[in-house]
């Protein structure tokens, strides 16, 4: 089998983005890497991970499923997610470790607007759902709630209330598991009185 059929063979494997472990794994060498690039067989999206080329039909979930696999979908692209507001972002609300700030300023394919969280408090809520075909992490409604708290000064006030307003009408909700993030997040008075405002509203 030819190198341009086994490089195929890797993508029809892993989807349309593949890392260089996938080709490592396939057989390939660095050596055969950079020659299926310079001879156009594949494209290096960015340091590390390659498409065919032409292959325009990425999706941006895609990307990130690839590009920022350690992030978790969090505070505004959560809210358009949960149905917790219309405002469709025009860059995706990603939480990441500190630790991870410069590959975040390296990520050009992708609006990104990072959030970057402590190492205790990371993985609080974390969750995966569907994004149009692609699974990613994402907090929680619960999480994403204290998250309106926690980055208030960064929240449109409309956005804010349409939230919590939502939240509070939303059959899935989970009071307890608001309360226990809220206290692990500092925010717990801010989101006990407002909350109670609204439920018995």
């Amino acid at each position: 089998m030819s190198k341009e059929i086994t490089a195929k063979n890797v993508f029809k494997n892993v989807g349309a983005i593949a890392k260089t472990s996938d080709f490592k794994n396939a057989g390939f060498s660095n050596y055969d890497i950079a020659k299926l690039c310079k001879d156009g067989v594949i494209e290096r999206i960015r340091n590390g991970f390659y498409q065919l080329p032409d292959n325009y039909n990425i999706s941006e979930e895609q990307l990130i499923s690839s590009l920022l696999s350690y992030g978790i979908v969090c505070v505004e692209s959560a809210l358009f997610h949960y149905g917790y507001s219309d405002f469709t972002p025009r860059e995706w609300s990603i939480a990441v470790p500190r630790t991870y700030r410069n590959q975040i300023s390296n990520i050009q394919e992708l609006p990104v607007k990072a959030y970057y969280i402590q190492k205790n408090i990371f993985d609080i809520g974390k969750t995966e759902d569907d994004f149009n075909g692609v699974t990613l992490p994402v907090y929680d409604r619960e999480r994403t709630i204290c998250d309106c708290f926690k980055y208030r000064s960064k929240l449109d006030n409309e956005i804010f209330n349409k939230a919590l307003n939502a939240y509070a009408n939303d059959s899935k909700k989970n009071l307890s598991n608001l309360s226990a993030y809220a206290k692990k997040l500092r925010v717990y008075k801010k989101v006990t009185e407002l909350m109670e405002v609204l439920l018995n509203g």
